[in-house]
């Protein structure tokens, strides 16, 4: 495992991946963009009579809703910065965004407390009950799924010589979607000197059994955070090394 541009897998999907490939390039590391999911339109009707508030929780639900509709005319609730500043790219004025987690999102509604539905555009596969939690405050919400994440047909050719030659010094995990696709792919493979990097405790769940050198959690739920602690386990590596 060498750590001079050492090797870092980004496994979420597009367009963030190739966002996340240019941070990992700009901090002197070598990018892996080999997704293990796609990000595909759905059909679903969009019914915006009486929403007040729109709350998002990831980029691809901006970039879902704004492919579908022009209308910018009331609040944002975004989860977190990536999130809010996907919003104000879209044409939306009035953003606000919590620090990266659901419960704070909840409570950053709570406090702004808009009229009317606050719809969530979403993904099919929810990793959290946003919806419901705003009922159990006595909002009026509901959840509208815009796109589907389906998971790759196999491992990217690129991803498996890099397991296979063990020269891979991370994977960055940003959904528990993509734990559990990696989980289902990579079983099997030495990962004794690979250390996967996640968002959150669920994002690192079902990588558990899989013998990775070590599972990293952010700090916070952000991107930042996740970098943060792939540069500081890769400073701890050199110090050890020198």
């Amino acid at each position: 495992m060498a750590s001079d541009g050492a090797l870092v897998w980004i496994t979420r999907a597009e367009p963030g991946a190739a966002a996340t490939a240019a941070r990992i390039g700009a901090i002197g590391l070598r990018a892996l963009m080999a997704p293990l999911l796609e990000v595909q339109p759905l059909e679903t009707p969009l019914d915006l009579d009486g929403v007040g508030a729109l709350a998002f929780t990831s980029t691809n639900g901006v970039w879902a809703f704004a492919a579908r509709s022009d209308w910018r005319r009331v609040p944002v609730f975004a989860v977190g910065d990536a999130t809010a500043k996907a919003a104000r790219a879209a044409g939306f004025d009035d953003v606000r965004s919590a620090d990266g987690e659901m419960l704070a999102l909840i409570d950053l509604i709570g406090k702004g407390r808009p009229e009317g539905v606050v719809l969530h555009p979403c993904g099919r596969h929810l990793a959290g009950d946003l919806t419901g939690g705003l009922k159990r405050q006595g909002f009026v919400a509901r959840d509208v799924a815009l796109y589907d994440t389906p998971a790759i047909a196999a491992l990217p050719a690129e991803a498996t010589l890099a397991l296979e030659e063990r020269a891979l010094f991370a994977v960055l995990i940003h959904s528990p979607r993509a734990a559990e696709i990696l989980a289902s792919l990579v079983d099997g493979f030495d990962l004794s000197e690979t250390l996967a990097f996640g968002l959150s405790s669920a994002c690192l769940r079902p990588l558990k059994t899989l013998g990775f050198a070590e599972l990293v959690k952010a700090k916070r739920p952000r991107e930042d955070a996740l970098l943060d602690a792939l540069l500081t386990r890769l400073r701890s590596f050199e110090t050890g090394r020198s």
